[in-house]
């Protein structure tokens, strides 16, 4: 039974581009919203139009994480005192959701501080794509529609025609997600085994699995500095590897990772649009999930099943 609530679909500024194309694939206009900066940098968001007993799905990505997620909570704590019927927060990338445990003393759990301060602002669900450990759904008690980047990815390798082809993950930590995608394509998977000495710095890596005269895609949730996939991808090609190819969801692309990546071994870096890209590259393919999100935020709507849009 379809909802008899108005959906309303609006953009923080951290991601207009790929809202406007979400409202789109939706059939309709972005709301109208404003955000005022005050000289020292104090955020004042407002919703333009009557959003009282609307479904409000607020966009808004977490890249340069303090003023995407402030203006967030802004807009969710807005939108509550508006008298909505119900809010949700759709984050294509999640920041701070490396932080999701303890791996030495005295440091914060930041991404269950995260779900605290949605929690703490009126959201009632949130959606997002491809998070950097399935299990921060468990720090939410509201529910969570964890999208798959594997929907476009797949059809986009399968494009390729790639004989002998190979999955491979660029960390022991993201085996799960490389087996996951490799059953899609019939693959075989391979794992970089990494050692940091400290954050963004590889100490050493080797290579666990046979590459010889493969097709190989190297697969991450996103890529930061590149320091890794790039290292990874010369490696897997003095293994015998034919052609290395990356695959990252979220193009974080700090520092000189532009450079780093047009520089590389890599034939290609995929990623998709939930954060935009600072500039375009001849290395870089953007693909977009801006109908993935529309097509889930429908299923919402007409309170249908989101595993549907999985890929099975």
């Amino acid at each position: 039974m379809a909802s008899f609530n108005p959906i309303k679909i609006f953009a923080g500024s951290k991601s207009k581009a790929l809202a406007e194309k979400v409202a789109k694939f939706y059939g309709r206009d972005l709301g109208a919203y404003t955000l005022r900066t005050f000289s020292d940098g104090e955020l004042s968001p407002s919703f333009d139009e009557s959003i009282r007993g609307c479904d409000v799905f607020l966009i808004q990505s977490t890249h340069q994480p303090a003023d995407g997620l402030m203006e967030l909570l802004l807009m969710v704590d807005a939108a509550r005192r508006a008298s909505v019927h119900s809010v949700t927060v759709v984050i294509p990338y999640f920041g701070y959701a490396r932080q999701d445990r303890k791996d030495k003393p005295r440091v914060p759990i930041a991404a269950k501080l995260m779900a605290n301060l949605l929690t703490a602002a009126g959201a009632d669900r949130l959606m997002t794509i491809d998070l950097h450990a399935g299990q921060i759904q468990g720090f939410f008690d509201f529910p969570v529609d964890h999208l798959e980047g594997a929907t476009v990815f797949v059809p986009y390798v399968k494009s390729l025609q790639l004989n002998n082809l190979v999955i491979a993950s660029p960390d022991v930590g993201g085996a799960t997600r490389a087996r996951n995608f490799a059953k899609f394509l019939n693959a075989d998977i391979v794992l970089c085994d990494k050692y940091r000495k400290r954050a963004n710095e590889i100490a050493s890596m080797q290579v666990i699995g046979d590459v010889t005269d493969a097709h190989v895609i190297l697969l991450d949730d996103l890529i930061d500095t590149g320091g890794t996939i790039v290292k990874a991808g010369q490696l897997l090609l003095e293994k015998g590897a034919k052609s290395v190819r990356a695959i990252c969801t979220h193009p974080v692309m700090s520092k000189d990772a532009y450079e780093r990546i047009e520089n590389s071994v890599l034939e290609e870096l995929v990623v998709t649009d939930t954060i935009p890209m600072l500039r375009e590259s001849p290395k870089i393919k953007v693909l977009t999930v801006a109908e993935l999100f529309a097509k889930a935020i429908g299923r919402l709507r007409d309170h249908e099943s989101i595993s549907s849009l999985f890929i099975n």
